[in-house]
């Protein structure tokens, strides 16, 4: 694609800016430039926070967000084969898998429509106590101001979605400073936005340096609430940075699966391939650490490493590849350093763990010491480990052996089993006998420990984005 092809401005107050300088989007998988956005920084942020303010001095009423939220959700269903091929050309992602996030984008804003419309405060029992008598009180929820959002690469449409779509539903304008890497998809989705008729100052989109635009979100008292999706130590110094602010962050894990003798490994095995390594691993709930019963370690492998070995690596615009290239060639070679790593130490490599031409070879390591990077720490490759366990105690210690907590799952045919599972993992989610990667955008999705403090999908994001105001009325 020439760069005159994918060639976009920023949006702020309505209007399609340029400043002068330009960011340059590249495949991961060629190297070429596909695109290039503005380059903004700490000016533009404080202008798109002006045009957010008196965005917000004149109030949508619900029926208006949730009528333009459902236009968004339409025009996106229009055009998601050109959505899938601009998330497929700026983040490496094949696709097939392209394909499924736009989708599930149209599905956001459907769900933060259908929030719009019943955001509801709740009546309060004042006759409850002596001093309530004679007097009735509600709740109201509001807006509780700019939201500042920062969304990574790997998912560069839906997350985005996720941050903008629950903020308009709440009655919050906001400042987007969408993955230098991955700006397209952002700009993109903010073009169906005023094409729904969302007013000027609403939506911003500010491309550019993470410290430069970050800092303004962070320093500037009109933006009450941060929402970010990325790495934890930039996600927790933002928390320390804007203490006055509501900071909500979903971050990484490590992702553990336990396998039981009894479940169906057919079935296990078949999950767990194509969601080890959907995207080369770039998700924060991808598979990463596999526990199986010993009894049947010897059989799920059987089963597993044949699927593994059978994923196509390529292209990822070629509507049959499964794993294409991770984000950038400086970390292609921290994964590679990391497998190596752990085969010093005493890991064996049952299949990839090498290179295919630049792109990783979907890799399976088993024996690999507990305190190997690729055991405890968020590989965001195409990797993952197998490891046999005696008991359902030794499993669930394993699992939760962690610093992370964002999604867990289990393998099982017993119902007891799977429900000590849910009682004891130390995660946000647990899934019984689907990958954890699983996740339908209506549901809470949110980590606990290392992995962050929220949940998202829009019932529960426009609850974070709002605030409850009393009313209490003397009759």
């Amino acid at each position: 694609m020439a760069t005159t092809e994918a060639e976009r401005r920023l949006l702020i107050g309505g209007e399609w800016i340029e400043t002068g300088e330009w960011i340059d989007v590249t495949s991961p998988y060629s190297g070429e430039v596909v695109g290039r956005v503005p380059r903004g920084g700490a000016p533009e942020a404080r202008r798109a926070l002006d045009a957010a303010e008196q965005a917000m001095r004149t109030p949508l009423a619900a029926h208006e967000r949730a009528a333009i939220l459902d236009r968004v959700a339409a025009l996106l269903a229009e055009r998601t084969d050109e959505a899938a091929r601009t998330i497929s050309v700026e983040s490496g992602k094949p696709m097939k898998a392209a394909r499924v996030e736009a989708a599930r984008a149209v599905s956001t804003y459907t769900m933060a429509a259908v929030e719009a419309r019943k955001l509801v405060g709740e009546a309060v029992p004042m006759d409850a106590s002596p001093a309530g008598a004679g007097k009735l009180a509600v709740t109201l929820r509001v807006p509780i101001g700019i939201v500042g959002a920062i969304s990574p690469f790997n998912f560069p449409l839906n997350l985005v979605a996720h941050k903008i779509a629950p903020a308009l539903a709440a009655g919050c304008a906001v400042v987007l400073k969408p993955a230098e890497k991955t700006p397209l998809s952002a700009v993109f989705l903010a073009g169906l936005e005023t094409e729904a008729g969302l007013p000027p100052g609403w939506l911003n989109v500010v491309c550019g340096p993470a410290r430069e635009i970050g800092d303004v979100l962070v320093s500037d008292e009109r933006v009450r609430l941060i929402t970010f999706t990325g790495s934890g130590p930039v996600g927790w110094s933002l928390r320390e940075r804007a203490a006055r602010k509501r900071v909500n962050l979903e971050l990484g894990n490590a992702t553990p699966v336990i396998v039981t003798a009894d479940a169906d490994l057919d079935d296990a095995a078949a999950r767990l391939a194509a969601n080890a390594f959907s995207f080369a691993g770039q998700s924060c709930i991808s598979v990463q650490r596999i526990y199986v019963e010993r009894s049947a370690y010897d059989a799920f492998l059987g089963r597993f490493v044949p699927l593994v070995e059978a994923l196509k690596v390529g292209d990822p615009s070629e509507e049959d590849t499964d794993v294409g290239p991770v984000i950038a060639s400086s970390e292609r070679d921290r994964i590679i350093g990391w497998i190596e790593e752990a085969r010093a130490a005493g890991a064996r490599v049952l299949t990839g763990g090498k290179l295919e031409g630049e792109l990783i070879e979907p890799t399976v390591i088993v024996d690999a010491p507990l305190d190997a990077k690729v055991s405890c720490e968020e590989v965001f490759g195409p990797l993952c480990t197998v490891t046999p366990f005696d008991t359902l105690d030794d499993a669930i210690e394993l699992a939760n052996g962690t610093r992370f907590g964002l999604q867990a799952g289990i393998f099982t045919r017993d119902v007891g089993t799977a429900l000590r599972a849910a009682r004891e993992l130390e995660f946000g989610g647990i899934t019984v006998n689907e990958a954890p990667t699983f996740r339908a955008d209506q549901m809470p999705y949110g980590g606990v420990k290392d992995s962050g403090n929220t949940r998202e999908g829009p019932a529960y994001a426009v609850r974070e984005m709002t605030e409850e105001r009393l009313v209490v009325f003397q009759l």
